[in-house]
């Protein structure tokens, strides 16, 4: 049975809202491919970049057990193994199966995970059974029109949409699947990446809109101007703060979000005590694709 929210704000350092907890965590960059084209997303393999998105390499999921131990081992303090990426932990099967091996080996720690969505309704009994505590779902805009101008185009079913029609099917998946993770037990929280030239007036809309549809926790993500949205500003913390403040009529909104790479071990904010973890040796620079 999947930890409540309560359980998950004494022992996530994800959902300690206003304040942050001194637990730790540890991300497994099992998932190398992703299934969405979102404009600000420039995945890498490097060990330069500290932000999400990136990791040094890419491991298996016989290889993150391994890592599960190492990190607990180095910091007692871990009570969460994640997968946040680099790419869509539902676009391929490795996040999955990681977390089945997990639960055998470790089944107390929370079992998190980061997902676009678009695979929810496909996968949301699948997240159940092997028994995902927390998923984090990104849903940056609930208006197509606003969502167009933030992902270019989804993989869906093997074939490519664009535009708008990538934007309904994308937001419908989103909602449905929270929906139905939630009502199962499992604690979500959403993602929405603020742009202030594209969605800023419109998060509280999306902040109202994953509440009624389930989610518990919320967390606004200033943007890495960066890739095809270079041209946007990164919010100013006036602007951080209002936005969250609005979004705060509906849902709990977390606050001290440090933009983790998808190979993050330790307490947030405290060390990171990576590269003593991971198996392999280093890549300094290489871009993914986005197929």
């Amino acid at each position: 049975m999947a930890k409540s929210f309560e359980e998950l704000a004494a022992a996530h350092p994800c959902f300690a809202v206003g304040a942050k907890v001194n637990k730790g965590r540890v991300h497994l960059p099992v998932s190398p491919g992703c299934n969405i084209l979102c404009r600000f997303c420039d995945r890498k393999i490097n060990d330069v970049d500290v932000r999400p998105g990136v990791a040094a390499t890419i491991i298996t999921p016989e290889e993150a057990v391994e890592v599960v131990r190492k990190a607990v081992e180095l910091c007692p303090d871990i009570t969460v193994a994640g997968v946040a990426g680099p790419g869509d932990t539902l676009a391929t099967p490795y996040a999955l199966e990681t977390f089945r091996l997990i639960k055998k080996e470790f089944p107390n720690i929370i079992k998190c995970m980061s997902t676009n969505g678009l695979l929810l309704p496909e996968y949301q009994q699948d997240i159940i059974d092997v028994g995902i505590d927390s998923l984090t779902v990104t849903v940056n805009a609930v208006d197509p029109a606003i969502q167009a101008q933030i992902c270019e185009g989804i993989t869906y079913k093997g074939k490519r949409y664009e535009g708008l029609e990538a934007a309904e099917i994308l937001i419908r998946n989103q909602l449905n699947g929270i929906k139905a993770v939630s009502d199962a037990g499992v604690t979500v929280k959403v993602n929405t990446v603020l742009i202030p030239e594209i969605n800023a007036d419109h998060v509280e809309t999306v902040a109202k809109t994953v509440s009624e549809a389930g989610a518990k926790i919320y967390n606004i993500i200033p943007l890495i101007p960066q890739h095809e949205l270079n041209w946007c500003s990164a919010p100013d913390c006036r602007l951080l703060s209002e936005v969250r403040g609005r979004a705060e009529q509906y849902i709990n909104v977390f606050r001290h979000c440090q933009r983790c790479r998808a190979d993050a071990a330790g307490i947030p904010g405290g060390e990171d005590f990576s590269k003593l973890i991971y198996i392999r040796p280093v890549v300094q620079e290489n871009t993914f694709s986005h197929g």
